[in-house]
Protein backbone atom coordinates (compact mmCIF):
# COMPACT_ATOMS: atom_id res chain seq x y z
CA UNK A 1 0.00 0.00 0.00
CA UNK A 2 1.54 3.25 -1.32
CA UNK A 3 1.35 6.51 0.81
CA UNK A 4 -0.21 9.56 -0.50
CA UNK A 5 1.26 13.14 0.15
CA UNK A 6 -0.82 15.81 0.14
CA UNK A 7 0.15 19.66 -0.15
CA UNK A 8 -1.45 22.21 2.23
CA UNK A 9 -3.35 24.59 0.67
CA UNK A 10 -1.35 28.65 0.81
CA UNK A 11 -3.58 31.81 0.62
CA UNK A 12 -2.43 34.15 -1.85
CA UNK A 13 -3.74 37.42 -2.20
CA UNK A 14 -4.02 39.89 -4.79
CA UNK A 15 -4.70 43.54 -4.97
CA UNK A 16 -5.76 45.51 -8.08
CA UNK A 17 -6.26 49.13 -7.65
CA UNK A 18 -7.49 51.43 -10.21
CA UNK A 19 -4.47 53.62 -9.97
CA UNK A 20 -2.77 51.37 -12.04
CA UNK A 21 -0.54 50.14 -9.06
CA UNK A 22 -1.64 47.02 -6.78
CA UNK A 23 0.77 44.18 -5.08
CA UNK A 24 0.76 40.57 -4.67
CA UNK A 25 1.58 37.95 -2.34
CA UNK A 26 1.91 34.37 -2.38
CA UNK A 27 4.41 31.70 -0.60
CA UNK A 28 7.67 33.44 0.33
CA UNK A 29 6.52 36.19 -2.98
CA UNK A 30 5.90 39.59 -1.87
CA UNK A 31 5.57 42.16 -5.39
CA UNK A 32 4.40 45.28 -6.06
CA UNK A 33 2.23 45.53 -9.85
CA UNK A 34 2.07 48.09 -12.65
CA UNK A 35 -0.76 47.52 -14.29
CA UNK A 36 -2.75 47.76 -17.48
CA UNK A 37 -6.69 46.77 -18.63
CA UNK A 38 -8.27 45.55 -21.59
CA UNK A 39 -12.05 45.05 -20.97
CA UNK A 40 -11.87 41.82 -19.70
CA UNK A 41 -8.56 41.22 -18.67
CA UNK A 42 -5.62 42.88 -16.51
CA UNK A 43 -1.90 42.76 -17.81
CA UNK A 44 0.59 43.18 -15.21
CA UNK A 45 4.32 43.27 -14.39
CA UNK A 46 6.28 43.07 -10.91
CA UNK A 47 8.76 43.58 -8.88
CA UNK A 48 9.76 42.29 -5.38
CA UNK A 49 11.47 40.06 -3.00
CA UNK A 50 11.40 35.97 -2.84
CA UNK A 51 13.15 34.58 -0.08
CA UNK A 52 14.82 37.70 0.21
CA UNK A 53 15.83 37.77 -3.46
CA UNK A 54 14.99 40.52 -5.61
CA UNK A 55 12.92 39.01 -8.46
CA UNK A 56 10.45 40.82 -11.49
CA UNK A 57 8.05 38.92 -14.14
CA UNK A 58 4.87 39.58 -16.02
CA UNK A 59 1.30 38.11 -15.73
CA UNK A 60 -2.83 38.75 -16.60
CA UNK A 61 -5.42 38.16 -14.69
CA UNK A 62 -8.60 37.39 -16.18
CA UNK A 63 -12.01 37.06 -14.50
CA UNK A 64 -14.09 33.65 -15.15
CA UNK A 65 -17.88 32.85 -15.73
CA UNK A 66 -18.16 31.12 -12.74
CA UNK A 67 -17.11 34.42 -10.66
CA UNK A 68 -13.13 33.49 -10.03
CA UNK A 69 -9.94 35.02 -11.30
CA UNK A 70 -7.11 32.91 -13.09
CA UNK A 71 -3.84 34.68 -12.45
CA UNK A 72 -0.87 33.40 -14.56
CA UNK A 73 2.15 34.37 -12.96
CA UNK A 74 6.00 34.11 -14.45
CA UNK A 75 9.44 35.09 -13.10
CA UNK A 76 11.67 36.58 -15.45
CA UNK A 77 14.22 34.26 -16.98
CA UNK A 78 12.27 31.60 -14.74
CA UNK A 79 9.18 29.31 -13.22
CA UNK A 80 5.56 30.17 -14.86
CA UNK A 81 2.44 29.18 -12.28
CA UNK A 82 -1.33 29.70 -12.96
CA UNK A 83 -3.16 30.46 -9.79
CA UNK A 84 -7.07 30.06 -9.82
CA UNK A 85 -8.76 32.51 -7.07
CA UNK A 86 -12.41 33.58 -5.79
CA UNK A 87 -13.06 36.25 -3.40
CA UNK A 88 -12.49 36.10 -0.14
CA UNK A 89 -16.45 36.41 1.31
CA UNK A 90 -15.80 35.65 5.14
CA UNK A 91 -13.88 39.21 5.54
CA UNK A 92 -15.63 42.23 6.47
CA UNK A 93 -15.01 45.61 5.53
CA UNK A 94 -13.07 47.95 8.05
Amino acid sequence: MGSRLSRPRRTATITIGADNHGEIAFGALQASLDLGYSPSMVFFTWAGCDEMDEVTGDGSAEMLDDGSIEITFAYHNGDEAILKAKRDTSSTAC
